[in-house]
């Protein structure tokens, strides 16, 4: 059984799965996508996106990190694929799911789910040109406007060579609107031969038992349920184990916003470390209704030292 933290563009970077593993509850994490469209991307653009590649490809607890190409020219992702792995990327997998507006314009995401040869073609020469022990994943979408293709984009990826599938339960059409289609992805495993990772719509320690039982997977990989409730994954753990365990409280959130915020800040991003608390805070407000009454605050902060003030204010007045 294996638990994974998604790839989440603009909202899972290096700090964020810095934070979301420090416990130890997921086996790996993935990058946020590195966009390869017609050139071999140098070294500094690798580690930018994975500064953890300077840590032996882990976070600072020892969670492997796999690094995310997605762009659409067979040889080019190829000659990224290996660069990946000449800086030591354990597991190269690919985003066949984004559904962005402007990545799918751009020939790149979910709009590949178009036609099953379009992944076979970049996965096939991906795998081709990796080394026979680097593991090669996908993730998908269950299609574009509609999961008709959904079987045959899955074949596509096993036929192509691939190690292992991500499935996220819906179309890009349907976004991230509930509910997640699991049955579709038992409908697949049930096709395929490579292992298939279930993703969509896991919110609790309840939804994540519903998952594996309707889709029939063992591997599981939590997306925004993580961000919404930072140690679901430990949650999970416990419940697994059948260990008792006390979920974290507002206290404990409020800890972690505050780290996220000077982390930021001590990156370098100062402009954009209060608007990362708002963008957690959406998230957080979604699980947690302490968060909700914080957010209409919040939101009308603009200076990152205003934003620290708040936090700490907020911890006071709610011990």
């Amino acid at each position: 059984m294996k638990l994974a933290l998604a790839p989440m563009e603009g909202l899972v970077d290096v700090h964020m799965r810095n934070l979301l593993t420090r416990d130890g509850a997921f086996d790996y994490c993935v990058t946020e996508f590195l966009r390869i469209t017609n050139q071999l991307l140098p070294e500094r653009v690798f580690t930018r996106i994975c500064p953890e590649a300077l840590n032996n490809w882990q976070t600072p607890s020892g969670t492997p990190v796999h690094l995310q190409l997605l762009g659409s020219v067979p040889q080019v992702m190829a000659e990224n694929a290996c660069r990946g792995i000449e800086l030591g990327a354990p597991v190269i997998d690919v985003n066949f799911g984004c559904p962005s507006k402007f990545v799918c314009n751009s020939s790149g995401g979910s709009i590949l789910l178009r036609n099953p040869d379009n992944l076979f073609n970049v996965l096939s020469a991906m795998r081709a040109a990796m080394p026979a022990h680097i593991p090669l994943t996908a993730k998908m979408r269950l299609g574009y406007e509609d999961k008709s293709l959904a079987l045959e984009n899955a074949q596509a990826v096993q036929d192509a060579g691939a190690n292992m599938l991500c499935i996220h339960a819906r179309t890009k059409v349907e976004g991230y609107k509930p509910p997640a289609h699991w049955e579709w992805i038992a409908k697949i495993k049930q096709q395929v031969s490579i292992p298939i990772m279930a993703n969509g719509e896991i919110w609790t320690v309840e939804d994540y038992i519903k998952c594996k039982q309707v889709s029939g997977c063992d591997q599981i990989m939590l997306g925004r349920g993580a961000i919404a409730t930072p140690d679901l994954a430990l949650q999970i753990k416990h419940e697994r184990n059948k260990v008792h365990y006390t979920a974290e409280t507002w206290q404990d959130l409020l800890k972690h916003l505050i780290w996220m915020l000077d982390a930021t800040v001590a990156g370098g991003n100062t402009k954009f470390a209060g608007d990362r608390i708002k963008q957690w805070l959406t998230f957080l407000k979604i699980q947690h209704k302490e968060a909700q009454s914080f957010f209409n605050t919040a939101k009308r902060v603009k200076h990152h030292q205003n934003m620290r003030e708040l936090l700490v204010q907020e911890m006071c007045t709610t011990i």
